[in-house]
């Protein structure tokens, strides 16, 4: 039988007519519901939808639907605090289950881009508002005084004037059937009872204990396996296939070959991998076998092309650098890097005549259903599209290269398939961060005053490989941004923090060496850029200058920047997703080699939903921003990844995570993105503290192929 986590749509659908005499305007989640709480298959009371996010049950249970996928951002928690907190929820009578794809119903239901909680959060706040106005307004009808006498707290109705009481059990269904409310009133921010909170994860226990929650949990009868052979090498295709003696292997029921790809379809995954294996596949090139050193070639051509797009342009940039007393001039390069999320990519998919079932992990459901709808020249609303619990992404679930896969592998043999991915696919199969080489100039004035800047980026396969309106754009008169890009068979995509990943490092490293050239505290320099910006802006300013001020002086006072004697501090700023993160690094020398010992956070990110949850958001962030830096590295030979498994992709140990801690601006603004953030500004405290340690500046990544980690390893 199939897993009762994701039960057959029609049990979502069939169940909406218990809602008679209701609001049908979202969806039952009966059988969801019953498989998470293990009450079994039938939830007793009726159950009534207020909204596509809230229903309340007769007996005072109140379901949750979380629509955006849920890969540890903590969104399925946090969403359904702020829903709980606008109604006034007893928040241990709430279930939180995972919705379906519903355009229809819900906005912007994908993962990514740290947008979640920014985009819904008055949506959020609306919906359960809502119902808390509905069941005021059914008891005050019932007890016939007015709805303004009546207060709701804690999943209660109370007229305190009289004594009266009653649940929101007992008064769903009067409140059903009352017209909805516009405009209804939003709590004011001191009156929030679980947003700012520390709330446990509502899947803590079921992750704990093993319950299938992931993509590669999922089963259904009558399934079957199935493993795909790609290309080895970006740029080649195939010339031959001999696939016998694939399908002599013991369980292997067939072998398909679509587009550029070869599938082996079995019984159980081990059998299709042996299948795989078997297989006798001859390549030949289709475009260019690039490797890495063909890279560090290109992007010396790119650094002096006179093919450069413009991105920004202040002033008289030639005039300040040919009167300049001093100028800084450096480069910095990072490679690719894998998303390497810990469960792979898969995906199932049923493709039937008459429709087409669709469930795994994925950040972008909508997206993925479109493709497959193109793929098979179907309508979409033919689709239907299931999300299971993701383990993790960081953007590669953006792309949906492999949904697409298990519908067309599915569409060929006529079957339900699972398709899985094993580790080496995902880190051979492509969508890496891009490779990037910055070129950045400032030019100083006899006095040592900042009056020209230049930022040449160029990207392979990344697009623009700037963040041309980015401090410190804004704060110098004479400023020229420049971006170039190289398109290679090498297939890139968007890396936690996309571009500022690594742009955030290598821009906080300048500053650093110009602070340092002006004969500046760091600090200060920042600060006085700042101030030149508000005063006597050099045009647009694009980020919030009071925000970020108040970001680098927290953070420098939490941090006790300057007065930890035998400790190198390093400091980094940086503005992205609409939000503003200050970290300092402190490192210490032991034996003679650097050792980083603490990083300090402070984060601007509006209201903090749920505060255990942003704190882990910050640590992972800045832990991943860290281990990244510090050994993240994919190279090619002709094409081919040279590190396609961990034994030979070195990631962060936990000997070497130093102690975090976080702050947070409490400023009572709307939430900004908190996902991504914390992840730039890592590389650049790490990168200084070592500096003011060692004397050593480093200008690639990964940092432990370079001095003074190289020689301390």
């Amino acid at each position: 039988m199939e897993h009762t986590l994701h039960q057959e749509r029609r049990d979502f659908l069939r169940k909406v007519s218990l809602s008679a005499g209701g609001l049908l305007l979202g969806f039952t989640l009966f059988e969801d519901l019953a498989a998470q709480t293990g009450k079994g298959h039938v939830i007793e009371g009726v159950r009534h939808d207020f909204n596509s996010y809230l229903s309340i049950g007769t007996d005072g249970s109140i379901t949750i639907a979380s629509p955006n996928p849920e890969l540890g951002q903590n969104i399925k928690t946090s969403f359904a605090m702020i829903v709980a907190d606008e109604l006034d929820a007893d928040w241990s009578r709430v279930t939180v289950v995972q919705a379906p794809l519903d355009t229809s119903k819900f906005d912007r239901q994908l993962t990514g881009g740290s947008g979640a909680v920014p985009h819904s959060w008055k949506r959020l706040r609306t919906a359960g508002a809502t119902a808390r106005q509905m069941l005021i307004a059914a008891a005050a009808s019932t007890w016939n005084v007015p709805a303004s006498a009546c207060t709701a707290e804690n999943g209660y109705v109370i007229h305190k004037e009289s004594g009266k009481k009653a649940g929101y059990g007992e008064l769903v269904a009067i409140a059903a059937k009352l017209n909805i409310p516009t405009d209804v009133p939003l709590k004011h921010h001191k009156d929030f009872k679980l947003i700012g909170k520390p709330i446990r994860n509502v899947e803590n226990k079921n992750i704990v204990v093993g319950k299938p929650l992931f993509g590669l949990d999922f089963y259904r009868d009558g399934m079957v396996y199935a493993v795909v052979q790609r290309p080895p090498a970006f740029g080649s295709k195939i010339k031959s296939v001999d696939d016998k003696a694939a399908r002599a292997v013991k369980g292997v029921s067939d072998v398909v070959r679509f587009g550029n790809n070869v599938a082996v379809v079995a019984n159980a995954t081990w059998a299709a991998m042996k299948g795989r294996k078997a297989l006798q596949i001859n390549y030949e090139a289709d475009k260019a076998l690039e490797s890495s050193s063909d890279h560090a070639d290109i992007f010396s051509k790119l650094m002096d092309s006179p093919n450069a797009r413009i991105q920004r342009k202040e002033g008289d940039v030639n005039a300040a650098f040919k009167g300049a007393a001093k100028v800084i001039k450096r480069e910095y390069e990072c490679p690719f890097v894998p998303h390497n999320p810990i469960e792979p990519m898969n995906f199932f998919a049923d493709v039937r005549p008459d429709k087409v079932e669709l469930i795994g992990p994925t950040q972008t459901p909508g997206s993925g259903r479109k493709a497959v709808a193109d793929l098979l020249k179907i309508p979409e609303n033919k689709i239907t599209v299931d999300i299971t619990r993701l383990g993790g992404g960081f953007g590669r679930r953006l792309k949906f290269d492999y949904v697409v896969e298990a519908a067309e592998i599915s569409s060929i043999i006529k079957k339900p398939v699972k398709l899985i991915w094993s580790r080496e696919d995902d880190m051979g199969g492509g969508s890496y961060r891009p490779a990037v080489r910055y070129r950045f100039e400032a030019a100083l004035d006899a006095n040592n005053n900042l009056i020209g800047y230049k930022l040449r980026g160029v990207g392979i396969n990344a697009g623009n490989p700037t963040r041309e309106n980015n401090f410190p754009s804004g704060s110098v008169d004479n400023l020229l941004i420049e971006s170039l890009d190289h398109n290679s068979p090498i297939t890139t995509g968007a890396w936690r923090a996309p571009i500022t990943n690594f742009l955030a490092y290598a821009e906080q490293a300048f500053l650093d060496e110009v602070a340092e050239a002006m004969g500046k505290d760091p600090v200060q320099m920042r600060l006085d850029l700042l101030q030149k910006a508000r005063t006597n802006p050099a045009g647009p300013v694009r980020y919030d200058i009071d925000r970020m001020e108040t970001v680098i002086k927290s953070v420098a006072e939490k941090s006790q920047w300057g007065k930890k004697p035998g400790t190198s501090q390093g400091i980094s700023i940086y503005f992205s997703h609409a939000s503003y993160v200050g970290q300092v690094c402190d490192v210490v020398m032991q034996d003679g080699k650097p050792v980083i010992k603490k990083i300090t956070s402070v984060a601007d990110c509006g209201v903090v939903v749920n505060s255990s949850g942003a704190q882990q958001q910050v640590m992972g962030g800045i832990l991943d921003g860290m281990g990244t830096a510090m050994y993240g590295k994919l190279s090619f030979n002709a094409g081919e990844p040279e590190q396609k498994n961990f034994n030979v992709y070195r990631h962060i140990r936990m000997k070497g995570i130093p102690e975090v801690e976080a702050h947070f601006v409490d400023n009572g603004k709307d939430p900004t993105g908190l996902g991504e953030p914390a992840l730039p500004p890592a590389g650049g405290a790490v990168a200084n503290a070592v500096y003011k340690a060692t004397g050593k500046r480093m200008y690639r990544q990964p940092f432990i192929e370079q001095e003074p980690f190289k020689s301390a390893e």
